[in-house]
């Protein structure tokens, strides 16, 4: 959440922010008016307890006539007491549902529009030239088939659409990029972290993924827990209300999990192979770190992810996402896209986001510097979703046999092996 004082202050740029976001402008005004409530209705009550009090002091030296008006004087305040408490509690909670509806501030600049108004910041590597080399690219599911490393057709009769088998080198590939990115993000500073895939719904909503992302969440209604659909949530709320002082700063966290998204908005859309699925597993750095630390950070983690897709020898690009494209908690957030052959087009592989203050002060984690104490910032980024990456990698490196070659990065994790052949049927 944004912090209220800010709001307060400067009211027009949380509403430009809103616009910016494409979401409710209106929401802001109702934020102040129940702000302005609960300071006010907290005031009164202040106000009443402090009369309450002096008029007991009062009523234990009095007696008679005067002891009795005071008495009188006494059961009406207790019932104005009463009633300003009711009242300050009702506009401390409509304040704090409106304020987790607002969005966290887009930076300045972030471009302004939808899906497509992004803007690339710069590209890697080159597309290879099928023509030039003698024949068609195959998509990775049929390269998949090929090299009995993808089963799609038995995951939908186990589990349904859009689940999957990896099978044979398929799971060899999958545990071979999840070591080679632990590898990097251990030797780059970041604590390796295995984290639970069930959360609380406080840790699911102060990291932001109970307002527009809700309906992409898996619930258990009998436990009350949420599927994390990225180890971001469990590694947010890993310090949550905790006091870390500045000194350990920054904490670097690489978190591995299964992931479960819903995909409930895109229907029809990349129904086939595994690149848009319900179960994946991912390898997420997270970052927490001083608020005026936190571009910085941003800048470094993108730089991390760019490493790692350097490293796998995919041709991509990064972008800097636009403001209606941002989740709730993100203030700005990069892509990195790769060039997908069959596609004709770069589709994202990582993203890294800077959360400023958004979920630390949802969370209640803070950071003690100088005897004070006050919010810190988080940020996250993805280093390896693995399917995704693996439709890049069989797409990128495939031979004209319908053999995949073996990014050198990989090859230390899958025996030495240099090429991935297909299967004899």
């Amino acid at each position: 959440m944004i912090d209220l004082r800010l709001l307060r202050e400067d009211p027009d740029r949380v509403r430009a922010s809103q616009r910016a976001r494409g979401e409710d402008v209106a929401l802001v005004d109702s934020l102040l008016s129940a702000d302005e409530r609960r300071r006010s209705s907290g005031v009164r009550f202040d106000e009443l307890r402090a009369e309450q009090k002096g008029l007991g002091k009062l009523i234990g030296k009095a007696s008679g006539d005067e002891k009795a008006e005071l008495l009188k004087r006494a059961s009406q305040l207790a019932a104005d007491v009463k009633a300003a408490d009711a009242e300050r509690d009702a506009a401390d909670a409509e304040t704090q549902e409106l304020l987790q509806r607002l969005g966290n501030l887009v930076h300045p600049d972030v471009p302004v529009g939808g899906e497509e108004d992004f803007v690339t910041l710069e590209t890697h590597g080159t597309h290879r030239d099928f023509a030039a080399e003698g024949f068609e690219p195959r998509d990775h599911l049929e390269l998949g088939q090929l090299l009995g490393a993808i089963d799609v057709e038995r995951g939908a009769k186990v589990s349904g659409s859009r689940f999957y088998f990896l099978t044979g080198v398929g799971a060899l590939l999958e545990l071979a990029l999840v070591n080679a990115a632990i590898a990097q993000a251990t030797a780059a500073g970041f604590t390796p972290m295995l984290t639970p895939a069930l959360v609380r719904p406080q840790s699911m909503a102060g990291t932001g993924f109970l307002g527009q992302a809700a309906q992409d969440v898996y619930h258990l209604d009998k436990d009350d827990l949420y599927l994390v659909g990225t180890s971001e949530v469990p590694l947010a709320a890993y310090h949550m209300d905790e006091i870390i002082d500045a000194d350990r700063l920054p904490l670097r966290y690489a978190g591995f999990s299964p992931c479960f998204r819903r995909e409930a908005g895109s229907h029809g859309k990349d129904t086939r192979g595994i690149f848009r699925v319900h179960q994946f597993d991912k390898v997420e750095m997270f970052s927490y770190v001083l608020p005026e630390d936190s571009q910085a950070e941003h800048q470094r983690l993108l730089e991390w992810e760019k490493q790692w897709l350097t490293s796998l020898e995919l041709p991509f690009r990064v972008i800097d996402v636009a403001s209606a494209d941002l989740g709730s908690s993100a203030s700005r957030k990069y892509d990195c896209e790769a060039w997908i052959p069959t596609q004709g087009k770069y589709r994202e592989l990582t993203s890294t986001s800077d959360c400023t203050e958004f979920q630390s002060r949802r969370l209640s984690i803070r950071v003690r510097e100088d005897k004070k104490v006050r919010p810190l910032a988080t940020l996250n980024g993805t280093l390896c979703a693995v399917p995704r990456t693996i439709v890049a990698i069989l797409e990128n490196h495939q031979q004209a046999d319908g053999s995949v070659r073996v990014p050198e990065v990989l090859r230390p994790y899958l025996g030495g092996r240099e090429v991935l052949e297909p299967v004899a049927k």
